[in-house]
């Protein structure tokens, strides 16, 4: 009796002590970032087009790509993807440095732009390149500083999306939920999953935002041009089924 009663205690420790331990497994899961595996390619100057930027807006040097920011502008890809995996290293040149990665662009707001040939951005999912810098200059001039985040936004931009939480005030965001992002001068690593009509962002090596529902789900992927130098390097993709 005595040694089924130690081994029945014995279960009952072990079973809570494996409850205990799930719970506390809040262990991040990693994106699937080596991309030198089969299917991986890299996005090379022939890769992309400029809609309405400058001459001088984009130069490619030794694989490095860089952008003035000025004119307020895109370079897409020439083709259109739908389901993808995709790789981008950026630096911000300059305090509160504003670009980002649109995913899904229409074909419709790519020709609008191009055939009016002025400043402007397409539709499509922006995922946000920006310096925490922007948030102390929209302080200094009197501005509300609720709406947006400097570490890895997700949003629509004139298109349908479901963002993930925590999502902005106006519940058209999806705010990080954990702050990674590195600083102006330096260098970040965003991996961008889109697949099936949801997106997803990880910021130097962990998922922290995101939406679903995206309609359209296909489309062109854009590099912002958005009034200050950034530079981006080691961009590549992998299509996926």
């Amino acid at each position: 009796m005595k040694i089924f009663t130690v081994i029945l205690i014995g279960v009952i420790l072990s079973f809570q002590s494996a409850l205990d331990v799930s719970a506390d497994n809040t262990e991040t899961v990693k994106a699937f970032m080596d991309d030198q595996q089969p299917g991986w390619r890299a996005l090379k100057k022939g890769d992309f087009t400029h809609v309405n930027s400058a001459k001088d807006t984009w130069s490619w040097k030794e694989g490095v790509l860089y952008c003035t920011g000025k004119p307020v502008s895109v370079l897409r890809t020439t083709k259109q993807y739908e389901n993808f995996e995709m790789v981008v290293e950026w630096s911000h040149q300059k305090s509160a440095g504003n670009s980002g990665v649109f995913v899904w662009v229409t074909p419709e707001s790519i020709k609008n732009l191009t055939d009016k040939g002025k400043p402007g951005l397409p539709d499509g999912i922006e995922v946000q390149i920006l310096d925490h810098g922007y948030t102390e200059r929209v302080k200094a001039n009197g501005g509300k500083t609720d709406w947006f985040g400097t570490n890895g936004d997700v949003f629509p931009v004139r298109v349908k999306m479901t963002p993930f939480p925590p999502v902005s005030p106006n519940g058209q965001r999806s705010f990080p939920r954990k702050h990674l992002a590195k600083g102006h001068g330096e260098w970040n690593h965003y991996y961008i999953r889109a697949i099936n009509g949801e997106v997803r962002l990880w910021v130097n090596g962990e998922e922290v935002s995101g939406g679903t529902d995206c309609d359209p789900s296909q489309g062109f992927l854009c590099l912002e041009s958005e009034g200050s130098p950034i530079i981006f390097r080691k961009l590549r993709i992998r299509e996926l089924p």
